[in-house]
């Protein structure tokens, strides 16, 4: 609008053209402090962003992936968004803060927002069989015995629904092999070893197992699904009717089809599309670069996703299409995004009863409840932590005096197709010392995202070791 009136001013009274002009340089002069704040935020931390940056690009050197976009804020600032590597191979196209990668499980953490805020305006009882929001979904029976399943129980994968291995007795076989005063992580469940179909990577020793597993037909068949469903109820037909691999409530199994059946559920529950519902969020929350993955249209600052191949050649994935996962799995989004929807769950959390401070978009009893380690649950992308409500949760400990100090923190970790991501936050541990009578505005803490396009690619060692680093520079800094 403002460009249309430079360009004639023609026919318009003085005083029209002169508030345009005092718009126009009142935001070069608010872009100008933006970027003033970020230079400023830069030289403060710029030894941690050094031992960041190489501590990222052994990680990247490591697992082999050609790009990685890294993005880290302190007490709701940016101060280090950056690219390493390749976006694109081919065309030597750089990666950057505004490059678009799959955030792959990530997209369950901001299901769960949308979940969340349902159940704030009391149009989501978490505690309803699903049936009243989904009758499509058919009510189950685990040996003789009916069962419901919750929205609570999806959200913290205690269902029963299976994860993308069809064979449900080979599944209960090796929950059997799980139980208590077992080794090992609970089958489909996010794990440390980056086995294809499960989300959450880490242990990149075993990379060149990993990645050959596609040519050795061992990975799942509906972790590489290229067909295109009209709508999220639609997608329930690949697991709907399927036994369960569980009675609900009594085991922990990592499904990224439970939330599937979440987005009807939020579909349903909101009255809207679960797209619309999920975009509107986006945009509430000013996630300007956050969308669901299709094909078909044209994005900008879209990354390629790669693999290795039998001959641990790089190599282009293969076609995939994610709309049987928007909820648990296909959305796409950068850095910039996800510091934003983190340091928003930070400010939600923080942000106590105020005259002074505006609401979060969340109240904190409600985020505190998302973040709340849930009985029977694991954490295997960090064994010290459990699994909450959308996120997973490492919560404060200290063991033998001086030794080991374990912070508190949540995150999610993501392994899509091509793509590996982590979400990190790290809030600021609070001073409950006399002399801090000065009420501290949220967001308080450390955020950090990395987002790589990769598979079988672990990064949430990585992200805490980084937030680590700026959080101990930011308490020499004051």
């Amino acid at each position: 609008m403002l460009s249309l009136l430079f360009k004639s001013g023609r026919g318009l009274p003085r005083a029209v053209l002169g508030f345009g002009l005092v718009v126009a340089a009142a935001g070069v002069a608010e872009n100008h402090r933006d970027e003033e704040r970020k230079r400023k935020g830069r030289g403060a931390y710029s030894t941690a962003i050094e031992r960041s940056r190489e501590l990222l690009r052994r990680t990247k050197d490591e697992v082999g992936t050609p790009g990685v976009v890294v993005g880290v804020s302190v007490d709701g600032q940016a101060v280090w968004t950056e690219g390493l590597g390749f976006a694109d191979v081919e065309n030597r196209v750089q990666c950057t803060a505004e490059t678009v990668m799959r955030v792959a499980s990530i997209s369950k953490s901001f299901t769960m927002a949308a979940i969340a805020k349902l159940w704030e305006e009391g149009r989501l009882d978490l505690d309803a069989p699903v049936q009243k929001y989904v009758p499509e979904f058919p009510e189950k029976e685990f040996e003789g015995e009916k069962v419901v399943i919750t929205t609570r129980l999806l959200v913290s994968h205690l269902s029963g629904i299976r994860h993308y291995e069809k064979d449900v007795q080979k599944i209960r076989k090796e929950l059997e092999k799980a139980q208590p005063g077992r080794s090992g992580p609970p089958p489909g469940a996010t794990t440390e070893k980056p086995v294809l179909g499960t989300d959450g990577k880490n242990d990149t020793k075993e990379l060149s197992v990993a990645a050959n597993r596609k040519s050795r037909g061992l990975e799942p068949e509906e972790f590489y699904i290229k067909e295109k469903f009209d709508s999220v109820i639609d997608a329930l037909e690949l697991f709907k009717n399927d036994a369960l691999a569980f009675k609900p409530g009594t085991h922990f199994l990592y499904s990224t089809h439970a939330w599937t059946l979440l987005s009807a559920v939020v579909e349903r529950a909101s009255g809207q599309k679960f797209l619309d519902f999920m975009l509107q969020m986006f945009k509430d929350l000013g996630m300007k670069n956050t969308l669901p993955e299709e094909h078909e249209p044209i994005i900008y600052n879209r990354a390629r996703f790669y693999n290795f191949n039998e001959k641990k050649r790089l190599v282009n994935t293969p076609y995939v299409d994610n709309s049987c996962k928007w909820a648990g799995g296909g959305f796409l989004s950068t850095v910039n995004d996800l510091l934003t929807f983190g340091n928003v769950l930070l400010y939600s959390y923080q942000a106590k009863a105020a005259d002074r401070i505006l609401p979060g978009y969340l109240k904190p009893d409600t985020v505190s409840m998302m973040w709340t380690q849930v009985p029977n649950t694991k954490m295997s992308w960090d064994r010290d932590g459990k699994y909450a409500m959308g996120w997973g949760t490492v919560e404060k400990k200290m063991d033998f005096g001086h030794c080991r100090h374990q912070r508190h923190y949540v995150s999610h970790t993501g392994g899509a197709v091509g793509a590996s991501s982590v979400l990190l936050i790290l809030p600021a541990v609070e001073d409950h010392s006399p002399s801090n009578t000065n009420m501290v505005v949220p967001p308080k803490g450390v955020v950090v995202t990395i987002i790589a396009n990769m598979q079988a690619t672990g990064l949430n060692s990585t992200a805490l070791k980084i937030a680590l680093e700026f959080e101990k520079e930011k308490s020499s800094n004051q």
